[in-house]
């Protein structure tokens, strides 16, 4: 055993009470549990378990040894006498290889107690610690399923942690204090996400995405085949969010022998799988070739570690990660890695959005150190409308396209922007600013509407409170209509507004809407989110008048495009110029070394320019400014 893990026992053993009773310590991935037969002695000493972590820098969870556990009936009948019947609990399943005991309820705040009293006499009073999630007014056919699939695996799972944990909890083997950075997918380019960090000790990946603008071939892959990306040698991998560009290849890692953790937020860990079995799904049917199969799917959510915003994670030897809200989906984070003792700070800001939406508040701009930020550029070259214009706007095309009869497409993207043109919509529509027709609502916006009402406590202040206290779910109001797939009944039906994956015309019904709907003048698409280089999407809003796809059995269709063509920029869950630039003279610690990515060409040497015109007014006198491109490598301390 290494020195490292036992000084972290005997600091954990000289500080407990013998009372306590430690039968023994594991370290299960970044937690270190510590498994007693007396835990009740502890129910009024919290502050010695908080010490003794605060000294170690490490995170305790106190857990009852296996025997001291009460029978599971029995623990299922104290929660259900001690836990109020308004809380509705729905399910309750039990981890025995981890002593935790899952209790799924309808108002899991009821569950918890104030300040978490009565999470902790459940603990006290059973011996099982419990884990407290939400059943979401609106059912989640994903969240079942993956607490299934992990309460199914609870001896593999646990298994797992404990290699993770000692791969973690290790001796630092090096003096060298470096740190290399290395462009490995979305540099000069928007798709495939993906940055190694590399210390002597340690090497993570960020984010591990694809190209949504191609269908295969090298450039659909981040460059993960180089001699520095061996899977064995990855100590962590950590996703920013859950949009498949920047997590779509993460299943492949698995595929090729990566057996580590995967670092990310609850409803990231959700939407994520989502995401990437529809992908294969819509690849199979479309006869593409598959870069992975669903068995790497369920692989990756048992290695799966999430993690809540500022929770402080060791993830390496030398490499702590601490998760930011971002601003763009539900879930998204900024990833600040903070390397050794103080040696280096990276803040990775995945896609963000400095400004608040009616669906999230805006990004975090508050670090204690940043030595080297890594900033997606999106927009860096073009302003947005701002809300109320753009909100404007959108009313102004629906109700123009409505007045003649015709129909409205809104192609989106199915986390984020579907969720947040529904609360635009539902808005107007209560607000009669426009008329009540039906919103028809299709693709994947359902399900992962259903996974943002699982977690409201990271939505916008007034969303969560319409949800948690009020009674008055926008994402089930009276107005929207749930429909499967593609009704050519409602293309060519009455006027009528539908919200369709996806948001790039990529696939999805989106696209068979617009085949359908392109030639008659009547009606109207609006786009309200990025549309990547080489999608259809992108070649519509650039004014194409005539098109041709491929349908399902190899045929060429001629697609004459009638239809009124508009987009919107203002929804955008990226930050235009000026927040980016007004993100930059907000930091709280001014980076040494700014490094640009997620940005196409002229977006990114735009933005480099206009940084550098302002550094002064920025505060960012001595930052220096890198633009790399994919396999370049910047050695940034």
């Amino acid at each position: 055993m290494s020195s490292v893990r036992l000084n972290i026992i005997s600091a954990i053993y000289g500080n407990l009470p013998k009372e306590a009773q430690i039968t023994k310590i594991e370290f299960e991935g970044p937690e270190i549990a510590v498994y007693v037969k007396n835990p009740s002695v502890l129910a009024d000493k919290g502050e010695i378990v908080k010490k003794i972590a605060k000294d170690i820098k490490k995170r305790i969870v106190i857990k009852a040894d296996e025997k001291a556990r009460k029978d599971k009936k029995e623990t299922e009948e104290i929660i259900k006498n001690l836990v109020p019947k308004e809380a509705e609990i729905v399910n309750i399943k039990f981890d025995d290889e981890l002593g935790e005991v899952l209790i799924k309820a309808k108002k899991p705040g009821l569950v918890i107690g104030k300040g978490g009293t009565l999470q902790n006499k459940i603990f006290y009073e059973t011996y099982w610690r419990p884990v407290i999630v939400r059943e979401p007014p609106i059912k989640s056919r994903t969240i079942d399923s993956i607490l299934t699939h992990i309460y199914n695996e609870t001896e593999y799972h646990a298994k797992i942690l404990k290699v993770f944990g000692e791969r973690i909890h290790r001796e630092l083997l090096f003096k060298d204090r470096s740190v290399r950075v290395t462009a490995l997918g979305g540099f000069y380019e928007v798709g495939r996400s993906a940055v190694l960090v590399e210390t002597p000790e340690s090497k993570i990946l960020l984010d591990v995405g694809l190209n949504p603008s191609v269908t295969g071939g090298e450039k659909f892959f981040p460059r993960l085949d180089i001699d520095q990306v061996r899977l064995e040698d990855i100590d962590a991998v950590v996703i920013t969010h859950a949009h498949l560009d920047h997590c779509g290849m993460v299943p492949l890692l698995f595929k090729y022998g990566y057996n580590g953790p995967v670092y990310t937020t609850a409803p990231t860990r959700d939407i994520m799988a989502l995401m990437q079995l529809d992908a294969l799904d819509v690849a199979e049917k479309e006869g593409r070739p598959v870069p992975y199969t669903a068995k790497e799917v369920r692989k990756e959510l048992l290695h799966t570690i999430t993690l809540d915003y500022e929770e402080v994670t060791d993830i390496a030897p030398d490499v702590k990660l601490t998760f930011y809200n971002a601003g763009h989906i539900i879930g998204s984070a900024m990833a600040h890695l903070h390397i050794g003792e103080g040696t280096h700070n990276i803040v990775y800001t995945g896609d963000f959005k400095y400004a608040k939406t009616k669906l999230l508040d805006k990004a975090n701009d508050e670090f204690l150190r940043v030595d080297t930020m890594i900033m997606e550029t999106t927009y860096g070259a073009q302003e947005q409308e701002g809300r109320e214009e753009a909100e404007e706007k959108l009313i102004n095309i629906i109700n123009g396209t409505l007045n003649r009869g015709g129909r409205v497409l809104i192609p989106v993207l199915a986390v984020g922007r579907g969720q947040e043109i529904m609360l635009v919509l539902n808005e107007a529509m209560k607000n009669k600013k426009i008329p009540e027709v039906p919103i028809y609502v299709t693709g994947l916006v359902d399900e992962i509407t259903a996974i943002h009402n699982a977690y409201p406590e990271m939505l916008s202040r007034e969303v969560r409170e319409a949800i948690l206290y009020k009674d008055e779910n926008p994402f089930t109001s009276e107005f929207f209509h749930k429909i499967e797939g593609f009704r050519e009944d409602i293309a060519q039906g009455e006027p009528s507004i539908i919200l369709a994956t996806s948001g790039m015309l990529n696939g999805g019904p989106a696209v068979e809407f617009f085949k359908t709907m392109a030639s008659d003048s009547k009606n109207s698409i609006i786009f309200v989110s990025y549309q990547a280089e080489g999608t259809l999407g992108r070649k519509v809003r650039e004014g194409v008048k005539e098109i041709q796809i491929i349908d399902r059995d190899g045929r060429v269709e001629n697609i004459k495009i009638e239809m009124e063509v508009n987009h919107v920029e203002g929804f955008s869950g990226h930050s235009d110029r000026r927040q980016l630039l007004h993100y930059l003279r907000n930091l709280s610690a001014k980076p040494r070394n700014l490094v640009l990515n997620h940005g196409e060409p002229n977006a990114i040497e735009s933005f480099r320019r206009q940084v550098d015109r302002e550094k002064e007014r920025l505060g960012l006198r001595g930052t220096k400014i890198y633009t790399p491109q994919i396999l370049d490598s910047l050695r940034v301390a």
